[in-house]
C-alpha cells in the first residue's frame, strides 16, 4: 500500500497537482482511521488531504481509478466477467434505457461495466482507449438512446415546458455519465495490462491553468471561466502583500552606522532607504480576431480581476482597426462585459483580417500622448500581419515613452516567424515576446513583473 500511495502521489504532481511530503504524511495517517474495503470512505480520505482546490478533483478521481481501481491482475477481472451472464445487445439495450429512466447511480456503473466486457473487451494491450471505447458505442448508440428517453418525456402530458426542459437536462446528464463510466472502465482494464503509470501520461486531462488558450474546447473555457477569479485573487493578494513589504525599503548602512554611535558601534536602530512604491499604469492592446480571441478574453478577464493593483487599466482590442473598450469593465460581470466589448467593438474596417500595423498606428497617434513613465504597454496576439506593413516603429516610440513593453503570444515558441508571423520584427522593439498559452504562464508573467 505504501509503494502504491507513493506511485500515486508522483502522478499526481506529473499531472501538475501539487502534493506536498507533508500532506504526503497527512494521507498516511488518514488512511489508519478508514477501513481500506470501503472504496468511498478511502478515495474521501486520500482527496481531503491532498486536493487543495475543486478544478484538480477531476485529475485525482481519473487517477484514483487507475492506482486504486484496477484488479490486481487482467485474470482476475476475467474471471470477475465470466461470472456474468450471456446477453445478447437488444438485451442490453433495453436494462440499460430502464436504469438511465430511475437513475440508478451504482446500476449505470454495473451496465458500464458489463458494456466494456461485452462489446470492447480490452484485450490487446496495443490498442489505446479511444479504440476501445469505439467498440462499446458503436454497439451502444448514445445519441440514439438520448432520442428514445425524449420520446418517452414528450408522451407526458402532465409535465409543464419547464419540467420538461428540466427532464431533459437531468437525462443528459445521466447520458453523459454512463459514458464517463465507460471511459473510466476502458482505463482501469488498460491499467490491468499496462500498468497504471502507462496509461495516467494519456488519461489526464489538462488542468484548468494549464488548458490552452487557443484549443480550449466549449466545456474547457468553462473550466476556465471558474478558475479564472479564484487565481486572479491569489494572485491579487500576493502582489498586495508585496509592495506592503517593499514600503520598508532596503537596510541603508551609512545611515545606521551613524546613529549607532551613541551605543559604541552596535547597531540598535537600523535606518533604510524608503521608497514609494507607485502602481503602473497599463495599456492593454489585443487582438480578436480568429482563435487568438479566446486568449485575449481570458488575459482581460484576468487583469481586470485584480485591477486594484493598477493605477489605471485602459484595454483596447483591434482586428483591422483599434478601438477602446475601457468602458465595458466598469461593471462587475466581465463575463458579460467580454461578451459586449466582442459584440459591440468597432474593429473591422476592411475586411476583418488582421492588421497590426493600422491598429498599432491608429493607437500611436490617438492614445500615444497618454503614455507616461509610469505606464507598461501590453499587446496580446500571434503578430501574424497577413502580409502587411509591421508598422514595429509604434513599439519602438512607446518604449521610449512607456516604463516596459511586453508581447504576450499565445503560439508556441517553434511556429514564431514561420508563415505570415512577423514575431521577431516586433519583439526586436519590446522588453519581451513572452509565450503565454495557459493560465499558468499567464500568471508567472504577471506576477514577474507588476
Amino acid at each position: 500500500m505504501l509503494t502504491r500511495l507513493l506511485d500515486f502521489t508522483h502522478a499526481l504532481r506529473r499531472a501538475g497537482v501539487p502534493v506536498a511530503a507533508s500532506e504526503n504524511i497527512d494521507a498516511l495517517h488518514a488512511l489508519g482511521h478508514v477501513p481500506f474495503d470501503d472504496r468511498e470512505a478511502f478515495r474521501a480520505a486520500l482527496a481531503t488531504t491532498m486536493v487543495k482546490s475543486d478544478q484538480h478533483r477531476q485529475a485525482f478521481d481519473t487517477l484514483f481509478e487507475l492506482y486504486f481501481g484496477a484488479a490486481p491482475t487482467p485474470e482476475a477481472t476475467d474471471a470477475r466477467d465470466a461470472a456474468d451472464p450471456g446477453q445478447n445487445p437488444e438485451e442490453y439495450l433495453e436494462d440499460l434505457f430502464r436504469m438511465l429512466l430511475s437513475g440508478d447511480g451504482q446500476g449505470l456503473r454495473d451496465l458500464a461495466r458489463r458494456a466494456v466486457a461485452a462489446f470492447g473487451r480490452v484485450e490487446m494491450p496495443q490498442g489505446g482507449s479511444p479504440y476501445f471505447q469505439y467498440r462499446v458505442f458503436r454497439v451502444v448508440d448514445l445519441d440514439a438512446m438520448m432520442r428514445r428517453l425524449m420520446e418517452e418525456l414528450s408522451g407526458r402530458e402532465d409535465l409543464t415546458a419547464l419540467e420538461q426542459q428540466l427532464w431533459k437536462d437531468e437525462f443528459e446528464a445521466r447520458v453523459k455519465a454512463f459514458r464517463e463510466e465507460v471511459e473510466a472502465e476502458v482505463r482501469r482494464r488498460l491499467a490491468e495490462h499496462r500498468g497504471p503509470e502507462a496509461v495516467a501520461r494519456h488519461s489526464v486531462r489538462p488542468l484548468p491553468e494549464d488548458l490552452e488558450f487557443v484549443r480550449a474546447t466549449r466545456d474547457e473555457i468553462a473550466q476556465l471561466r471558474r478558475a479564472i477569479r479564484p487565481l486572479a485573487r491569489k494572485l491579487a493578494t500576493r502582489l498586495a502583500m508585496r509592495r506592503k513589504h517593499a514600503r520598508r525599503g532596503r537596510l541603508d548602512v551609512r545611515k545606521t552606522v551613524r546613529h549607532s554611535l551613541s551605543t559604541g558601534g552596535v547597531p540598535f536602530d537600523t535606518r533604510y532607504r524608503h521608497r514609494t512604491p507607485h502602481r503602473p499604469e497599463l495599456f492593454m492592446l489585443c487582438d480578436i480576431s480568429g482563435s487568438v480571441s479566446a486568449f485575449a478574453r481570458f488575459t482581460l478577464m484576468f487583469v481586470h480581476s485584480f485591477q486594484s493593483q493598477f493605477s489605471r487599466v485602459r484595454s483596447f482590442v483591434f482586428v483591422d482597426t483599434l478601438d477602446e473598450v475601457t468602458h465595458f469593465f466598469d461593471s462587475e460581470d466581465f463575463v458579460s462585459a467580454v461578451d459586449r466589448m466582442q459584440a459591440e467593438a468597432n474593429v473591422v474596417w476592411l475586411d476583418g483580417h488582421s492588421d497590426y500595423g493600422t491598429s498599432l498606428r491608429k493607437f500611436w497617434e490617438n492614445y500615444g500622448a497618454s503614455i507616461g513613465p509610469r505606464a507598461s504597454v501590453l499587446v496580446l496576439g500571434d503578430a501574424r500581419n497577413n502580409y502587411r506593413a509591421s508598422e514595429a516603429w509604434v513599439l519602438k516610440a512607446a518604449k521610449q515613452k512607456a516604463r516596459r513593453v511586453y508581447w504576450l503570444n499565445p503560439e508556441p515558441l517553434r511556429y514564431w516567424d514561420t508563415g505570415d508571423s512577423i514575431a521577431s520584427e516586433y519583439a526586436r522593439y519590446a522588453d519581451g515576446m513572452i509565450e503565454v498559452r495557459n493560465l499558468r504562464q499567464l500568471e508567472e508573467f504577471i506576477s514577474r513583473v507588476v
